[in-house]
């Protein structure tokens, strides 16, 4: 019951932390924050390091002020609450961005684009690439080269004490800063781009379940709507045999006979249970085109379904009308694919007039304009407000029995598929009216 209330709750608000890496890029967010402590921690380490063992002057008030600002970016982006915790690729840009500003300060205060760890925007650039949005990694590209251009003429030079004039010595230390940053561009790389695809191709594999589930939905759907025309169908017989088997037991042959009386109980009993398992299957939902499509045309399509409906419902009267204005072309020569579940999203709703209005019903076609409309009328009682209002929901039906409104919540399902919809009215004679309309684009055959 609590998981069910906190989803039908309003989105929440929670912080990077919170969210717990439910999403790739909150995974990926919370790989940048921890890059993001080990620049805080190895930028302070090999400042200290610097100006302690390789007597290099450097102000160190300024670098350690971006430094703290660092560390309260990072502070920030873990615990800044959010939609739902999701992290969005202006986030991640917007973090990558300050990332780059605070290592061209530092390298400003340092020596500029002489400093080996100039490289490091090389890493910064790297993981836009597979982080952000192709726009968002040309941008972040564009500042790195512009950042590196301004530090070829801004800067604060390096000064080391006693080794002014040592050009050999700057050189060497020159060349152990360019290992230490190819060094740490190499292991960065490899680590985080790992960990990043990794985490990509869990979210590509969570979609090809998410497609799979789908598939498999669509899949028993498609079998909950044949399902549900051949309970619809078996209706009428058994409805049949339970007259004929009543009829039967108040027969004096039959009333008289207790081994026939006995028979008569197991047959009913039987037939019970019969309409026990079609009522089940009834209790199946969704819909999706079916699995054996056919090459017809609207009209040949329209005159089969009438003439299957004669066999099944024999003895209710069915006017078919062709709407003008029609349209001759799309009607009668257009190809289009027919198949199983249109059949079956029309006969449903033809059985839930037959059921209402067994003496009359009307079936009106319309084909004119790009679109394909047919409305289904009976004389019966009309809907009530609230099936109205509820129209295509699941069991709103006026019928006492288990998977009752059901057929219609089917045919609106394939409409939908189908780019149409069902619009349904009482209509001023009294009786229902039921219209499915949907674009013949949707039936016609690409060529």
């Amino acid at each position: 019951m609590y998981g069910m209330s906190e989803a039908l709750s309003a989105p929440r608000r929670r912080s990077l932390l919170d969210s717990l890496g439910e999403t790739a890029n909150q995974q990926n967010a919370m790989l940048l924050v921890q890059l993001r402590w080990l620049a805080v921690f190895g930028q302070a380490f090999t400042i200290v390091l610097s100006t302690l063992l390789f007597d290099l002057v450097l102000p160190m008030a300024p670098m350690f002020i971006v430094i703290g600002l660092r560390v309260l970016l990072n502070m920030f982006s873990m615990l800044r609450p959010r939609m739902e915790g999701e992290v969005r690729n202006s986030e991640l840009m917007a973090g990558l961005l300050v990332d780059m500003f605070a290592l061209t300060a530092l390298l400003y205060l340092s020596g500029g684009a002489g400093n080996p760890f100039v490289f490091l925007y090389v890493l910064q650039v790297t993981l836009g690439a597979v982080l952000l949005e192709t726009w968002s990694t040309w941008v972040l590209a564009a500042l790195a080269c512009a950042c590196f251009g301004v530090l070829m003429h801004f800067n604060v030079p390096v000064v080391v004490r006693g080794s002014e004039s040592d050009a050999g010595h700057l050189f060497e230390l020159h060349v152990l800063g360019m290992f230490a940053c190819f060094l740490l561009d190499v292991v960065l790389l490899v680590l985080f781009t790992g960990q990043i695809s990794a985490n990509l191709r869990r979210r590509e594999l969570r979609l090809a379940d998410l497609r799979q589930q789908t598939a498999e939905h669509d899949h028993i759907v498609r079998m909950g709507l044949l399902a549900s025309g051949a309970a619809h169908e078996l209706g009428t017989p058994m409805a049949t045999m339970s007259v004929i088997l009543g009829d039967w037991k108040r027969m004096t042959a039959f009333r008289n006979d207790p081994d026939l009386r006995e028979e008569l109980d197991e047959m009913d009993a039987a037939l019970q249970r019969c309409k026990r398992i079609v009522g089940g299957i009834l209790m199946s939902a969704g819909e999706a085109r079916g699995e054996a499509p056919a090459l017809t045309t609207v009209a040949a399509s329209f005159d089969a379904l009438v003439a299957e409906w004669g066999k099944v419902a024999p003895g209710v009267p069915l006017d078919v009308v062709i709407e003008q204005p029609l349209d001759e072309t799309a009607f009668r020569r257009t190809p289009i694919i027919s198949d199983t579940s249109l059949r079956q999203m029309i006969f449903n709703v033809l059985d839930n007039a037959r059921e209402v209005s067994p003496g009359w019903v009307c079936l009106s076609l319309r084909c004119h304009g790009g679109e394909l409309a047919m409305t289904v009328r009976d004389r019966g009682p009309g809907f009530s407000q609230e099936m109205l209002d509820n129209f295509g929901k699941p069991y709103q039906s006026s019928k006492d029995r288990p998977g009752s409104g059901l057929g219609l919540f089917l045919v609106v399902n394939v409409m939908r598929k189908l780019g149409g919809d069902v619009r349904a009215a009482n209509a001023d004679g009294g009786g229902a009216m039921v219209t499915l309309r949907l674009p013949l684009s949707a039936l016609t055959v690409e060529t």
